[in-house]
């Protein structure tokens, strides 16, 4: 299985978004500064890009695949 990690730059903040073990789940990191201000646990990638969106109106385009390591 992949791993996939996410990155996106807006507004002058960073959000990253790291898959775990299915039943774990997938992480929404977002940082101001340089400092994690929020993680925010969820069932999938598109969830965390739906509550960025929501909460802080990053655009699904600007989502990169950085990484993607296999478990």
């Amino acid at each position: 299985m992949k791993y996939k990690k996410l990155e996106a730059e807006h507004n002058g903040m960073k959000f990253k978004i790291e898959e775990d073990l299915p039943e774990v789940g997938v992480y929404l990191f977002v940082y101001k500064d340089d400092k994690c201000i929020i993680d925010d646990l969820q069932n999938d990638i598109e969830t965390c890009q739906q509550i960025a969106f929501e909460d802080f109106q990053v655009p699904k385009e600007k989502w990169k695949l950085i990484d993607e390591i296999m478990g």
